[in-house]
C-alpha cells in the first residue's frame, strides 16, 4: 500500500468538481460539489445520530435503500436543517442533477452544510449544476473546497493497494472543523474507490471501521445535525468481487482505515480555532470498551484542551478527566507521558505526580502534534482517540457564526 495523489478523483472512472453558484455570499469561495462515477457504484453510508438530522439524510437512506449510487452533490454555506420543504428541496437538487447527467434521481446522494434553520432556494442549484457538470475533471481539490465551512485546510488523501494481482485505489475528501463530536461518523466525508466490493460487505466494513476512527475524533462536543460518511466503491479495478469476508476484505478494510486514519487527523486538527493535534494513546487497558472511554474522556476535556493550548504540563486534568470517564480503571496504576517531535516528558507514575522538567515540557507541548500518552497498565488493550486545543478564537468563531 501507498500514498498517492488524486483524492477522490484517484479511483478509476471518478471526477470530481467545485464551483461557486450562491449559496455563500461571499463570490470567491465555492459552495457546491460534485463528485461523479461513470458507471453505477457500490455505496454505503452511516449518519449523524443526532435527533435533528439535516434533510438531505432522509432523502439520501430512501436513494441508498438498493445498496447503488452514481453521483454525490454538496453544498456548503445552508444545512438545510429545520427548513420548511427541506427534504423536497434535496429531491429537486438530485432531479436537477439526474436530468443535467442523465442519470436516476434514485442514484444521487445528497448533502448540505452550513447553518441551521435558514430558508433555501432551488436557484443556485439551477446555476450550480450545469457549472459542476462542466467542470468535472480531476478536480479533487475543487469538491473539497466546495463542501469547506469554517475549514482552513483542504482534507483529500488517496491510497493505492493491491487486490487478486489488480492495482486499487481508494481515496476521500472531508469537511469538519466545529460542531465535531460525532456518534457514527463526523461532518461530511466522501471516500470513492475502484475495488469491486459489495454493497453489503462495503456497508460492514464502513460501519466497523468508524467505531475505531470517526467515532473517536472531538473538536467541541457537539454532535453535528449533518453528519455523513459515504463510499462509493464502482468496481473498475476489476479484481474478483469481494463477497465475503475473505483476505481480500481484510486488505480492503486496511485501505480505508488507512484513508479514514489520516482523515481524522486531518479534521482533529483543523478544529475551529486550534493551533494543536492532541493525540491520545491509550495502552495496557483491560479491555476494548474502557480503552476507548479513556481515551474519548481525554480528548473530549475542555481543561486538558485548554493546558494543551498553553502548553501547560497540567496532567491532573488528564487524570480527572480519566476519573469521571466512568471507565473501571485502578487510578493507583495510571502512568501519564506528554510526547510530539521535541522528545518526551513523563509526569505520572502509579497516579501520582513525579519530578519532570517544566522548560522540556513546555518546549515538548509547544509543537503543532502533540501526544498524550496513557498507560493504564491493566491489560492489553488500547486505543486512539484525536482532537485540538481550546483557543481564544474557537469562542470568536461560534460567537457570530451565523451573523
Amino acid at each position: 500500500m501507498k500514498m498517492i495523489n488524486g483524492g477522490v478523483c484517484a479511483a478509476k472512472g471518478f471526477t470530481a468538481a467545485g464551483v461557486h453558484c450562491g449559496i455563500r455570499k461571499n463570490k470567491t469561495k465555492r459552495d457546491i460539489a460534485l463528485i461523479y462515477s461513470e458507471t453505477k457504484a457500490a455505496a454505503a453510508c452511516v449518519y449523524t445520530t443526532n435527533l435533528v438530522k439535516g434533510a438531505p439524510l432522509a432523502v439520501t437512506k430512501r436513494h441508498l435503500a438498493d445498496g447503488w449510487a452514481q453521483a454525490i452533490i454538496c453544498n456548503s454555506g445552508n444545512a438545510n436543517t429545520c427548513n420548511t420543504g427541506g427534504e423536497q428541496l434535496a429531491e429537486e437538487t438530485c432531479k436537477l442533477l439526474a436530468e443535467e447527467m442523465g442519470l436516476k434521481a434514485g442514484d444521487v446522494v445528497v448533502a448540505s452544510t452550513g447553518v441551521i434553520g435558514l430558508p433555501m432556494s432551488i436557484e443556485p442549484f439551477k446555476v450550480g449544476i450545469p457549472l459542476l457538470h462542466k467542470a468535472l475533471g480531476s478536480h479533487s481539490a475543487e469538491a473539497a473546497e466546495g463542501i469547506m465551512t469554517t475549514d482552513t485546510r483542504l482534507k483529500e488523501v488517496a491510497v493505492s493497494f493491491e487486490i487478486g494481482g489488480k492495482e486499487c485505489k481508494i481515496g476521500g475528501i472531508a469537511k469538519g472543523s466545529g460542531m465535531i463530536h460525532p456518534n457514527m461518523a463526523t461532518m461530511l466525508v466522501f471516500i470513492t474507490t475502484d475495488c469491486a466490493i459489495a454493497p453489503a460487505l462495503l456497508q460492514k466494513a464502513l460501519s466497523g471501521d468508524i467505531a475505531d476512527t470517526f467515532n473517536m475524533v472531538s473538536v467541541d462536543g457537539d454532535t453535528s445535525t449533518n453528519d455523513m460518511v459515504c463510499v462509493l466503491a464502482n468496481g473498475m479495478a476489476e479484481n474478483d468481487l469481494i463477497d465475503k469476508e475473505n483476505d481480500d476484505f481484510k486488505t480492503f478494510m486496511k485501505a480505508l482505515n488507512t484513508v479514514t486514519v489520516y482523515l481524522c487527523r486531518r479534521i482533529a486538527g483543523d478544529g475551529e480555532g486550534a493551533t494543536k493535534l492532541l493525540e491520545c494513546k491509550v495502552d495496557g487497558a483491560k479491555d476494548l470498551p474502557t480503552a476507548k472511554t479513556v481515551a474519548k474522556s481525554v480528548i473530549c476535556s475542555s481543561l486538558t484542551k485548554a493546558a494543551m493550548f498553553g502548553a501547560d504540563a497540567n496532567w491532573g486534568r488528564v487524570l480527572c478527566a480519566i476519573g469521571y470517564s466512568g471507565a473501571a480503571v485502578d487510578v493507583t496504576k495510571i502512568d501519564v507521558s506528554f510526547a510530539s517531535r521535541a522528545g518526551q516528558v513523563d509526569v505520572c507514575r502509579s497516579g501520582e505526580g513525579i519530578e519532570f522538567s517544566e522548560e522540556l515540557a513546555k518546549t515538548v507541548l509547544s509543537e503543532n502534534e502533540v501526544e498524550i500518552l496513557v498507560h493504564l497498565n491493566d491489560g492489553a488493550a488500547k486505543s486512539t482517540a484525536w482532537g485540538c486545543d481550546l483557543t481564544y478564537d474557537y469562542v470568536k468563531i461560534n460567537g457570530d457564526y451565523r451573523t
